[in-house]
């Protein structure tokens, strides 16, 4: 199945903190998107893998993406490294997206950065014909390279190279983080002890932070993306209009 955009993440739910408003826009335009989750999560305090694979069901079936599926590669152990790059590059050349939306480049954890910078360098070495994959059935996949690696923005507060308008899409994009309820927003005892992500205060951090990058175009709400490649557009009509 070849897909418009790919968005990459390393654990379940990165995702939809921080690209899900952008792919639910994607999707409502009729563009064709999945999501890889590289690892299961599987370090994380609360939850377990089995609660944490039906949320990323869930959310999936909120943003309407066309297909989820998880790498398992080891949480907090995978690196960038051939075995992982060549794990990615099947998969890029699976779905020959157009875009692929990944990980922050340099964050508060430690995850987040090594993903991105693996997805960066999968996505450029998917496209070299002597790197040889073979898909499931055994043969051999052609070469592809997406056009573009957007990275989302996450927990560090970086400079943006694009932003773009939600706010049509904000409450879904809300709805899809509570599908994992036992990471997020919780008080349940039963759950497990609250962290830094469970708390109320971060649900009201990831609503302020959207504020604040809508803020700086004029609308709403807003997620950013960092790019190691000049963005480019084909016209100045493609421009959002800031009233002033």
């Amino acid at each position: 199945m070849k897909l418009d955009i790919l968005a990459i993440g390393v654990h379940p739910d990165d995702i939809e903190l921080g690209c899900s408003g952008t792919i639910l826009n994607e999707v409502k335009k009729g563009k064709k998107v999945g999501i890889i989750d590289l690892t299961q999560g599987e370090l994380g305090t609360r939850g377990t893998i089995e609660t944490r694979q039906q949320e990323a069901a869930d959310a999936a079936k909120i943003m309407g993406v066309l297909v989820r599926e998880n790498l398992k590669m080891r949480d907090g152990f995978f690196a960038n490294d051939e075995q992982h790059q060549l794990q990615l590059i099947r998969a890029i050349r699976q779905y020959q997206p157009e875009i692929i939306l990944g990980n922050a480049l340099e964050d508060r954890h430690p995850d987040h950065g090594r993903a991105g910078k693996l997805i960066e360098d999968a996505a450029f070495l998917a496209g070299l014909v002597k790197i040889e994959t073979f898909n499931e059935a055994g043969q051999p996949q052609l070469r592809w390279r997406p056009k573009y690696v957007l990275q989302y923005i996450q927990d560090r507060l970086l400079e943006p190279d694009l932003i773009i308008d939600i706010t049509s899409v904000f409450e879904e994009k809300i709805r899809s983080i509570e599908a994992y309820a036992t990471q997020f927003f919780s008080t349940a005892a039963g759950e497990g002890p609250q962290t830094y992500i469970s708390t109320p205060d971060f649900r009201e951090g990831i609503i302020a932070r959207a504020r604040m990058m809508g803020k700086r175009i004029g609308v709403k709400y807003a997620e950013g993306f960092n790019s190691q490649k000049s963005l480019g557009i084909t016209g100045l009509d493609a421009l959002i209009q800031i009233e002033t």
